[in-house]
């Protein structure tokens, strides 16, 4: 935003969907940029503050995707922003590992103070989550001494050659890819809307899979999100993820959250991990931690962070100056502002929103999720089979609100507001959305 600019606070189309100066960035778009960057809503965002995003047309959404959970915190936060501007006149970049600088160490202390359990923890920074998870795998092997790593169904864990094996579903993240990396391992999980089942015969199911597919002794170590981002949102049944936990200790296997997606207030606690009862052994972060700034953070504990040989981990990036000051200005607010509490707030506006809308539509599966990171799954009520939720979005879209997908079958329309959304704004957007449902 402009210093002299007041934020815009409300929902407002002013040409049709795409105007005019984001049809012409469209064709040079399609001119300069590969063809496998996609875009979901058709307009070039020129500002944005809060959850209010701005095209160069002028026409302004409510955001309810948050660059897929990365603004958390609010777009343009004026605490991210004040610290981004200080950092940049001070030190740009500096290799941590060559010439090591405090907003590094800061990053870490605070989330070897936030994350799940109060046993010694460790930290250290990369770019992404794609990184970070990468990361987690190669330090769990190493401490180890293990090849093996299993996974969930449904789970999605990035883009790189080995994360995209990770990865449940592999179009469109890995067609035409191969090979895929070695040694990894999809179990069943927990999806209590398809399985039906409870969270102790859930992890039974998942532990009898690892038993007899991988081999505890050759598992080094056993990736899951708390909630599942891509593949919809999924919540485990209560009391999964802390037997499996109970199981990977037993077996010497590490236990890792993958909390990319779910982690930095989400839910309406820090980590997702904390609304389950699960203590990971390992806990992973990236897009929320600071405010938009690229980041990812491998926090563990510390015997297993230290199994790592001296540089064997690092990155010539990973935890930038800037992007850790501005990671410092996003985490002191998780108690100074009490970030939390806002995440619970959005949910106790927008859940009942959302389970009015499936009273009056039979379509409505389920609404699922935590805080600010909840989902509607659409099926068939008749046929049983999935509803694709991308014309719901688009037709929200030209109305001025910005809804993701998701899904393993695309069928889930998934709520990712920042918890500086007003409960107004929250109101006004799933209006927007029940006249889409209805016009499909």
């Amino acid at each position: 935003m402009t210093d002299t600019a007041a934020p815009a606070t409300s929902r407002s189309i002013v040409t049709e969907i795409p105007g005019p100066k984001s049809r012409a960035l469209l064709e040079r778009k399609a001119a300069a940029v590969a063809q496998g960057i996609p875009h979901q809503l058709p307009v070039f965002i020129a500002e944005a503050h809060d959850a209010i995003i701005t095209d160069v047309d002028g026409n302004r959404f409510i955001d309810l995707g948050c660059g897929i959970g990365v603004t958390t915190i609010g777009h343009t936060n004026d605490e991210v922003v004040a610290a981004v501007r200080e950092q940049v006149g001070l030190l740009t970049h500096s290799l941590f590992g060559t010439t090591p600088y405090e907003p590094y160490v800061r990053v870490a202390e605070l989330l070897a103070e936030l994350t799940p359990g109060d046993h010694a923890k460790k930290s250290f920074f990369v770019n992404s989550g794609s990184e970070a998870v990468e990361n987690g795998v190669k330090i769990a092997r190493r401490a180890t001494g293990r090849r093996a790593v299993a996974v969930v169904e449904h789970g999605y864990h990035g883009r790189t050659n080995l994360t995209m094996t990770m990865n449940f579903k592999p179009a469109p993240y890995a067609t035409g890819m191969g090979p895929l990396a070695s040694d990894i391992f999809h179990a069943p999980g927990s999806y209590p809307l398809r399985d039906g089942l409870d969270g102790a015969a859930a992890a039974k199911r998942t532990q009898w899979y690892l038993e007899k597919h991988v081999g505890a002794a050759d598992l080094a170590c056993l990736v899951i999100e708390p909630i599942q981002g891509e593949g919809g949102f999924i919540v485990p049944a209560d009391g999964y993820l802390p037997l499996m936990q109970e199981w990977c200790t037993a077996n010497g296997v590490v236990m890792i959250a993958d909390e990319v997606q779910s982690g930095v207030c989400r839910t309406g606690t820090t980590f997702a991990s904390e609304q389950f009862g699960w203590v990971p052994d390992m806990v992973l972060s990236a897009k929320g931690i600071a405010g938009g700034m690229p980041i990812a953070g491998v926090t563990g504990r510390a015997e297993i962070m230290d199994a790592v040989h001296t540089g064997g981990i690092g990155g010539t990036f990973g935890g930038n100056p800037v992007s850790c000051a501005a990671a410092v200005a996003v985490l002191e607010q998780v108690t100074s502002k009490d970030l939390n509490a806002q995440a619970r707030r959005v949910e106790a506006v927008l859940r009942p929103l959302l389970e009015e809308l499936a009273a009056s539509r039979p379509e409505i599966a389920e609404v699922r999720g935590k805080g600010a990171m909840l989902a509607i799954e659409l099926v068939d009520p008749e046929t049983g089979e999935p509803i694709p939720t991308g014309p719901i979005s688009a037709a929200a879209g030209l109305e001025g609100v910005l809804v993701l997908t998701a899904g393993t079958d695309y069928n889930v329309l998934r709520f990712l507001p920042s918890l500086a959304i007003t409960d107004e704004q929250l109101r006004e957007a799933i209006e927007v959305i029940g006249r889409a449902l209805s016009a499909r």
